[in-house]
Formats: C-alpha cells, structure tokens, sequence
C-alpha cells in the first residue's frame, strides 16, 4: 500500500512542477508581452502598475527609433541599418528581439514591456504562480533585494554606452516608474 501512496506522491509532485515552472526552466520562459500581464495589473488594488507604464518613456521605447533624430544618431555612430533595425539600439529599445523566446502574445513593438524588468512570463504568469511570491520567482519572476539591485538593472541600459545619454540619478529617477502594488 505505502508503494501505491509514494507513486501517487511522485504522479503529483511531477504534475506540480509542470504547472508551476522550476528553477531550472528560468531558462526557457518566454515573453508573453505587456497584453498578457494588462488584466492583472491595472487596477487600484495593484498600484494602477499599466497606467504607470504606459506614461513611461518606456512604452514609448521602441517608438522613438522609429523617429528621424533616432535613425540621425544611428547614422553617426556608423551604424549600417535604421535604429528601429539596429541590434546595437533595439537591445535597450525593446524587451527582447529573439524571436524563438516570444509567444505569440509578445509584439517588441511595444518597447520595454513589464518583461524587461520581470524577467520572460510565460512560466510565472498565471494566478495561482502569481499570487505566491516564492512560486513566482521560482518560475522565473525577476527578485530584486533592494534598490541597489534595481539600480544596477536599470544601467544596464541607462549608462554611457548610450550615444543620447543624460546623467541617470537613480533616485531621482525611480519614482517616476516606480509601481508596487498598495500593501494592505
């Protein structure tokens, strides 16, 4: 009887890990895009986070090398193809230009989409993972400790490699993107 009882543990261990996502398939997450994450992110109760990011210039990121101005610098860094083309500029511009990581719900076009940040959804994304924070980031929800280590994640982008860089005061900076959801 105790070997019928540790197949069914084993049967259901394995189950749970499928619809939960490891550690290890960190690694093959996919980005769903800001369409999936929408539904669940723009209440009150979560902190209006979609509204935040649709003010952001982040929104807004994949628009501008669309402009003149953007395709202007690209050419004065000798760069052979437009911005919007440019890996050397979409790798900040956009969440991620892999077209093997992205469903079908994920348009680049969009910018720097919740993924940038968060880290690729598809294994993460659904309520139950979603309304426990340790099986969130088990799944592959980007942690941050502190905000220090946001701080590092935004350089990775707002630095000096930048040909249109402007000085990044992170404290100055953060608040205006900034989007946690209410405590209570």
């Amino acid at each position: 009887m105790s070997r019928k009882i540790g197949c069914i543990v084993f049967i259901v261990s394995v189950f749970v890990l499928a619809m939960t996502g490891t550690a290890q398939d960190k690694g093959k997450n996919k980005y769903v895009g800001v369409s999936t994450c929408a539904p669940c992110h723009k209440s009150a109760s979560k902190g209006n986070q979609m509204e935040v990011w649709q003010k952001s210039k982040h929104a807004a990121a994949y628009t501008v090398l669309t402009t003149p101005k953007a395709d202007e610098i690209a050419k004065a860094k000798g760069l052979k193809k437009p911005a919007a083309e440019s890996p050397e500029c979409l790798t900040c511009h956009v969440t991620t230009t892999d077209a093997t990581l992205m469903e079908k719900t994920f348009d680049m076009k969009m910018g720097n989409q919740c993924e940038t940040c968060h880290g690729a959804g598809s294994a993460y994304k659904s309520m139950p993972v979603m309304k426990d924070k340790a099986k969130a980031y088990a799944a592959g929800l980007t942690e941050y400790k502190d905000d220090a280590a946001i701080e590092a994640k935004c350089k990775t982008c707002h630095n000096e490699k930048s040909p249109s860089y402007k000085p990044f005061v992170f404290k100055d900076m953060w608040p205006k993107i900034k989007h946690a959801a209410p405590k209570g």
